[in-house]
């Protein structure tokens, strides 16, 4: 087993707070290409130290047209993040009460098995329930928004464990 480097959680928060409503130049925007969520969220994670893998099936960014299935798609992004042996981010599905600043969250709202959103976690309240998890997202842009003004049928945690060099 490799060693896990610690994630920046404040060093990721900073940046989607810095990002939340405006977009950094150095990614395309896919707000007009089925949304920008899981992009924003893969900054975040690369804000927060995490490298980037350039394999095949791994997590990387260079331009609109050089870039992982998993930098953008929700449900990639999921799939790299659970099952990533390699270098980059790694993570694990948790409850609500495992959850800290820098996770992300990830939200069906239609209730078929398809994740469409994910937002990252930039506050928690007390006592740690969906009503005290504070977001901030693209797509629809938030910051410091309330998990529970969501309507979504399943939801998802996914805490950062730490990544790989």
């Amino acid at each position: 087993m490799t060693v896990l480097f610690a994630y920046d959680r404040l060093n990721a928060v900073s940046y989607a707070r810095r990002w939340a409503f405006k977009r950094n130049p150095k990614f395309a925007n896919f707000d007009k290409m089925g949304g920008d969520c899981t992009n924003f969220a893969s900054q975040v994670l690369y804000a927060g130290r995490c490298p980037m893998n350039y394999s095949k099936y791994g997590w990387y960014y260079r331009s609109l047209n050089d870039r992982a299935p998993a930098w953008t798609s929700v449900n990639y992004l999921y799939k790299f993040l659970i099952n990533n042996e390699g270098r980059g981010p790694v993570a694990k599905e948790v409850s609500l009460k495992d959850v800290q600043i820098g996770d992300l969250v990830q939200l069906d709202f239609d209730g078929d098995g398809f994740f469409n959103h994910t937002p990252i976690i930039v506050d928690i309240g007390f006592p740690k329930t969906l009503y005290n998890i504070f977001i901030a997202a693209h797509t629809i842009d938030r910051l410091d928004y309330r998990l529970s003004n969501y309507n979504f049928k399943k939801i998802r945690f996914l805490h950062i464990l730490g990544y790989r060099k």
